[in-house]
């Protein structure tokens, strides 16, 4: 992996998914109940019906008429070609079944760590988290050297510990940040903001840190330099709304919003395909 005071915006590839390298973890190891997000119940550990023999989505390009809109928006930060390739070294779980159990119960550990790993990259990427780079780096460097463990040592790991110590670290560098923004900062740390009326709302700075944002109208919105760690977008309307420099967005918030051409992202997340 790539040491974080080199990396860029377009130079996370060891923390974006890679489908092609993965055996279908997110489609096995992880459950879902029949709702809005997915058509049908599915248990942890079983493979989903729409799964092919080459670890594959037979519904890729469908998945949303077909009713597992949840799934387009999910996202392992890498997490899956980490176990597949990695930790297991290329043995697939259909033809080593042996490693079954301990891959999938493996998966959501790494996906915590890789999204730990995230934000710790983006923090480092922040001119005005400067003065805290080297305890950043600590933090990155102890965290990515827990995902090099044996599958034994990662079970065994105390991922809300250390998420709490990342994440201490984090609001400290979203203090930074904010601080920098001239004017009155709004504090909507984890507010129920579901079905909000805030067109055209001046957010500038604003900590939304896991608020819920559910189908909130932010058209228009100024939410630059906001910090959005946890913020749950689903379904809010984001077009026109301005996310420039926003902090801790992540690809698969964006993705469960709705936003349009005039929606302004942060450089690392990508403009969603149903846009």
């Amino acid at each position: 992996m790539s040491h974080p005071s080199d990396v860029t915006d377009t130079d996370r590839r060891d923390l974006r998914a890679d489908c092609a390298n993965c055996f279908g973890l997110c489609c096995v190891a992880l459950p879902f109940a029949a709702s809005a997000d997915f058509a049908v119940d599915k248990a942890a550990g079983e493979p989903c019906g729409n799964l092919r023999p080459d670890f594959r989505c037979g519904i890729h390009a469908r998945l949303r008429e077909r009713g597992f809109s949840g799934c387009t928006v999910f996202d392992c930060f890498g997490a899956g070609q980490r176990v597949s390739q990695v930790t297991f070294g290329g043995r697939d779980w259909r033809r080593d079944p042996e490693t079954a159990r301990r891959m999938f119960g493996l998966f959501p550990v790494m996906r915590h760590l890789h999204e730990l790993l995230w934000y710790l990259t983006e923090a480092l990427e922040l001119p005005a988290a400067r003065p805290m780079r080297a305890e950043l780096r600590r933090a990155f460097d102890t965290t990515e050297r827990v995902t090099r463990g044996s599958a034994e040592q990662l079970l065994r790991t105390d991922v809300p510990a250390l998420r709490g110590e990342v994440n201490s670290l984090l609001l400290r560098v979203s203090e930074l940040v904010r601080a920098g923004v001239p004017g009155r900062k709004r504090n909507h740390r984890g507010a129920d903001l579901m079905g909000a009326r805030l067109r055209g709302a001046t957010l500038r700075g604003a900590n939304l840190r896991g608020a819920y944002l559910i189908g909130a109208d932010l058209r228009d919105a100024d939410l630059r330099s906001a910090d959005l760690i946890g913020a749950d977008l689903r379904g809010a309307d984001l077009r026109g709304a301005d996310l420039t420099g926003s902090i801790f967005l992540t690809q698969p918030q964006a993705d469960s919003a709705r936003g349009d051409a005039a929606t302004r992202l942060p450089d690392a997340i990508g403009r969603p395909a149903h846009w």
